[in-house]
Order: structure tokens, then C-alpha cells, then sequence
């Protein structure tokens, strides 16, 4: 795990023991600091004591004193009581991306790629780890993608640690000096985090502020707001530091990426080469990394080809407007159609994002609470078959798909009519379509579920 002596002796209270709070725990006890944590749930809590860890919740405590309020990125600092708490105690509430950025004095000699933006900032961070691997540039991810960095072994000299950045990651940060930074985009999304859409661009620009003006900004061209940002950091910095990339010039080559098909996934290869060549690769590195990138489960995720049939795991696809980029992904030809397994538990009454993009689907099979609005609202498009069960949306577009065709599922729903997770509701899809396709299939029943 990363460590640093700048935490010796200080006192820092950590709230909230998920994956991120406990690799703070751990990282601050090794590094001999003095805690205090706290979660809501008993089983986290389980055998700190014995450690150490002073238990007790910070919104109950004199926080004079204390050097630091750690919270987990999910504590809604609008509306929790402990910013209030803090501020008037003199503390600052940060999170664990605040400490890896104090430690970074004390690591050897390396470098940070911090990614953020509304949409793709995983599949970036992914495939930018991805190329350094290839590259034989030591390397570690860490972050919003799932793995908390404090965790993380440290890296040798010349290593690069790439990081995700959510909104929420940003609010509780500081002082990161990301050697390259960029911005995938920004839409209107956590709102209820933020007064009103221009704070939550504004948390998306603090990433550009923490860095000094000789370090390198790389930015999407999508969306207004991601082109203000850019445009003010091209005032503090030299011209070739700040990159807008489009992708224009990656178009020819992206159908020898399999992963990384449409075009969100093309802007998404845009930042990630423009992050690459920011620290000094060649196309000579990155370009065969494109080819043998594979992807991050459930965010269009390739998970069998059967028959001249290919099916896509999407079910990171929540909402209506990334669910679009996926169906855009495939324009019919006299050989290619979509056919999409859509709904789940409904984020609103549309489809709106979606439409133009009807004209690619072959069939839609609609399942979960949504069905029968999202029926009602594709029959004048395309054919629908109210499916109602993943299973039976599989068997169906299996048994309607013909060779060269798609099985996409990109719900535009949450998960949580059916499924635990978006997660849970990919690995059922997984699942279903490995059965539908084995050989060992039970032939009696003809279902694999």
C-alpha cells in the first residue's frame, strides 16, 4: 500500500469504511497516524478497536485538533452535516485522492494522469493503462474505476499512476498536480450533488486549476462546456500544452479496434492517444495497444460470437443518453443490425437520445418496469417483442438474429427492478448467453435459466 511519514503522529477521522475509507484506514495506520473512523454498518467496523482505531462517529466529536476529515466520495457534503461540523472546528474535509497527492513527495520519482468527465472516463483510464503496459512504462490505476489507489503497491521510479476522477473525488481534492489531465466531456448529471449544472462543471474544472501551468490539459470537443474549460486553460498555459481532440484523425483506423467501436469510443481513443503522447509515447507504442485493448465489463463488453452473431455486454448503459453512443456504434448494413434488449427500472418517460438512432435497430425487446412504456414508444419505429425477463429477450433476439447481426444490451434503465446492480445485471447476461451457446445445454428444456 502507499504510505507516507507526512502522516506520522497527525490525527485524521475517516467516515465511511467501503472500499476507498478502508484502504485509508490501513494507509494512515501503517503510515502512524492517529485514527478515528466511522461507519454506519457494524461489519466494517468489526476488529479496529484491536488495531487501534479509535471508533466513534465524527459528527459526535470535537474535531479540534484533528488534521484531516476523510470522507467516502458517496457522503453528500451539500447536505451532510459534517462540512459544517468540520469547518468549525478549523478542518479540512478531504478524501483519500487529498492524501495520495500529500504522499506524493515521499513516493519515487513518477508521474500522474488524473481523468474525469461526465461519460468514458473509465474505458479512457482503462485503455490509457492499457497502452503504458504495453509500452513497458510501469504503471498503476487506481480511483473512481474501483480500486481505491492508497491501496496500490507503489511504483518504482518513472512509473505513471493513472486515476479516475469522479465529481465527487474532485470536491474532497486539493492539491493534485497531475502531470496530464484531461476532460472527456460534461453533461447534466448528479444534480442533486450541486447547485445547479454550472457548479458541477465547475467541480469538473478543478482538476485544470490544481495543475501548474507548464503541465499538459487534454480535452473532448463535444460539449460547450468542455470547450470554455479548455479555452480558459489555453490562456495560462503555452498553446501546445492544452490538446482538444476530436478523433477525426483515428476514424480510418478504428475498425481494427474491436473494443473500442462508435463514436463515443472513438473520442475516448482520441484522449487517451493525446494523453499518451503527452508523456512522450509514439504511435510506434500506443497504436498496437488500440488493437489488443479489451474493454471494461458491462460498458460494451464482447462477450461471445456465435453463428456471424455478436453479443454486447452494455449494461453500464443506465440512462437513455449512453445508451445512444452504443446503438450508434452499429449503422446497418445489408449485413448488420441491431438487436437491443432495452429496460430495467426507468431514469424518465423517453427515448428521446436514442432516436436517431432507431434506423440501426433490427428488433427491440423490452424488459423490466420500463417494458411496456418503452414498447409504446418504439412499435411506430421498430418491430418489439415485450419480453418482460432476460432470459427471454436473449432466446428471442438469438432465435431472431441472423449472421453479421448484434445482440446489444444497453438497458437506458437502472438495474434495480430485476438486478442488484448494473453489475449483477451484466454477469446475468454473461451467464445466459455462455448456456444459450454451450453445447452441454440441457436440449429437454431449451432454457438456460
Amino acid at each position: 500500500m502507499i504510505t507516507s511519514p507526512a502522516f506520522a503522529g497527525k490525527r485524521y477521522a475517516v467516515l465511511g469504511l467501503a472500499r476507498s475509507g478502508m484502504a485509508t484506514v490501513e494507509s494512515l495506520l501503517a503510515s502512524g497516524a492517529h485514527v478515528t473512523a466511522w461507519d454506519s454498518r457494524e461489519e466494517p467496523r468489526r476488529g479496529l478497536e484491536q488495531r487501534g482505531v479509535e471508533l466513534a462517529d465524527p459528527l459526535g466529536i470535537d474535531l479540534a485538533g484533528f488534521d484531516g476529515v476523510v470522507v467516502s466520495p458517496g457522503v453528500p457534503l451539500n447536505k451532510h452535516p459534517i462540512a459544517a461540523h468540520a469547518a468549525s472546528a478549523g478542518v479540512p474535509v478531504i478524501g483519500d485522492i487529498e492524501l495520495f497527492a500529500l504522499a506524493r513527495p515521499n513516493l519515487p520519482a513518477h508521474r500522474v494522469v488524473g481523468i474525469t468527465g461526465t461519460n468514458g472516463k473509465s474505458t479512457t483510464t482503462a485503455l490509457v493503462h492499457h497502452i503504458l503496459q504495453s509500452a513497458a512504462v510501469p504503471t498503476r490505476m487506481g480511483g473512481n474505476i474501483g480500486l481505491p489507489i492508497l491501496s496500490q503497491k507503489p511504483l518504482d521510479a518513472g512509473g505513471v499512476y493513472v486515476l479516475e476522477l469522479s465529481s465527487y473525488q474532485l470536491d474532497l481534492t486539493f492539491s493534485l498536480e497531475s502531470d496530464v489531465a484531461a476532460l472527456l466531456n460534461v453533461t447534466p448529471d448528479h444534480l442533486d450533488r450541486y447547485d445547479g449544472f454550472m457548479a458541477y462543471v465547475a467541480s469538473k474544472a478543478r482538476l485544470f486549476a490544481m495543475q501548474r501551468a507548464d503541465q499538459i490539459a487534454v480535452f473532448g470537443t463535444g460539449d460547450a462546456e468542455t470547450r470554455a474549460i479548455a479555452a480558459r486553460e489555453m490562456v495560462r498555459r503555452e498553446q501546445w500544452r492544452v490538446r482538444s481532440v476530436d478523433g477525426k484523425d483515428l476514424l480510418q483506423s478504428q475498425a481494427d479496434w474491436p473494443s473500442l467501436q462508435g463514436p463515443h469510443n472513438l473520442q475516448n481513443a482520441a484522449v487517451a492517444v493525446a494523453i499518451a503522447e503527452g508523456l512522450g509515447l509514439t504511435p510506434m507504442q500506443w497504436r498496437p495497444a488500440l488493437a489488443t485493448f479489451r474493454g471494461l465489463p458491462h460498458r460494451m463488453e464482447r462477450v461471445a460470437e456465435a453463428d456471424g452473431v455478436l453479443y454486447i455486454n452494455d449494461s453500464k448503459a443506465t440512462n437513455p443518453a449512453s445508451t445512444a453512443p452504443a446503438l450508434a456504434a452499429f449503422p446497418p448494413t445489408d449485413h448488420r443490425r441491431i438487436h437491443w434488449i432495452v429496460g430495467g427500472l426507468p431514469k424518465g418517460d423517453d427515448l428521446d437520445e436514442c432516436a436517431p438512432y432507431f434506423g440501426n435497430v433490427a428488433a427491440a425487446y423490452t424488459i423490466g418496469d420500463a417494458g411496456p412504456l418503452f414498447a409504446e414508444l418504439l412499435q411506430p419505429h421498430v418491430p418489439v417483442t415485450r419480453s418482460e425477463m432476460m432470459c427471454d429477450a436473449i432466446q428471442q433476439a438469438k432465435a431472431a438474429a441472423r449472421p453479421g447481426d448484434i445482440v446489444l444490451l444497453s438497458p437506458a434503465c437502472a438495474s434495480f427492478d430485476q438486478f442488484r446492480d448494473f453489475e449483477a445485471r451484466g454477469d446475468s447476461f454473461r451467464q445466459i448467453v455462455q448456456a444459450l451457446l454451450s453445447p452441454d445445454q440441457d436440449m429437454a428444456t431449451g432454457r438456460p435459466c
